[in-house]
Parts: C-alpha cells; sequence; structure tokens
C-alpha cells in the first residue's frame, strides 16, 4: 500500500514554491514533477523566470488551479504560504523537511490540508543511484517512506 507521501506525487498539477532571493529554488523537485509529465508551476515572487520558465509571484496568479503544492521557502515564510495554499483550494500541500513551524502545521490542520513533512519531496522524485537514494532507502530501511 502507498503511503501518504507517495500518494501526493499521484496528482496531476502542482505548484513548487521558493524564495531565490533567499535560498536555491528547490529545481530538484520542479524538474523531477516535468520529468514525469506533471502540470507544474514554479512561484518565486522574487524572480520572473525558474530554469527557463515564466515564475508566478504568488498562488493566486497561476493561470489555472493546482492540487498540490511543494514549498521550499525561508522557514518564516512557511505559515503564510500554508494560509495562501488553504486559500487557493489547495488540499494536498508538502512542507520540505526543517522548513515547518507549529504555527504552520496547526493552520494546516485547521484549514483541512493534508499536510506531509519531515521529509524531502526529491527522494520520492529522483530516479537512480544518488544521495537521495540513499535517503530513500534509508526512510524505507526505517519505515518511514
Amino acid at each position: 500500500m502507498a503511503s501518504n507521501y507517495e500518494t501526493f506525487f499521484t496528482l496531476d498539477s502542482f505548484a513548487v514554491v521558493g524564495r531565490s532571493a533567499a535560498k536555491p529554488f528547490p529545481l530538484l523537485s520542479y524538474r523531477g514533477l516535468k520529468q514525469q509529465g506533471k502540470t507544474v508551476y514554479a512561484v518565486d515572487p522574487s524572480t520572473d523566470a525558474i530554469d527557463g520558465d515564466r515564475a508566478y509571484p504568488d498562488l493566486a496568479s497561476l493561470p489555472t488551479s493546482v492540487q498540490g503544492v511543494i514549498l521550499e521557502v525561508p522557514k518564516e515564510e512557511t505559515r503564510d504560504w500554508v494560509a495562501a495554499a488553504a486559500d487557493a483550494g489547495v488540499r494536498d500541500l508538502w512542507v520540505h523537511m526543517a522548513h515547518d513551524t507549529p504555527e504552520a502545521v496547526a493552520l494546516a490542520a485547521e484549514r483541512g490540508i493534508d499536510l506531509r513533512t519531515g521529509t524531502c519531496a526529491v527522494m520520492y522524485l529522483t530516479q537512480g543511484f544518488s544521495y537521495h537514494s540513499i535517503h530513500k532507502w534509508i526512510m524505507q530501511a526505517l519505515g518511514k517512506y
């Protein structure tokens, strides 16, 4: 049976949210979703383009709604992005490991969002041998995949 983390990637459309002015944009997640043939939008209020694609300043600016959102923003912004996702009708949200806050987790629960956190989305997206595949193997061995 697939875990809640794995079922996240059965969705068809995603936004990947970062703030490249503060830290590198989560390109591995963005590219991994594109390689799987998903509809994926880059959301980054600090730039107009990510990886040659248009970047949107917020979720409300997307040309269509998305089913899932991956957040990898500075931790102090996480709660506000969770609120924005809820306002956009998103029900599936992944907050990159160590970027969650108690306030963001509580808000997600209050707004009915299925929140995934505590691990890295890339280990579910990357194929072949890499640092992320080792991470995946360890998490599987620990029963946390």
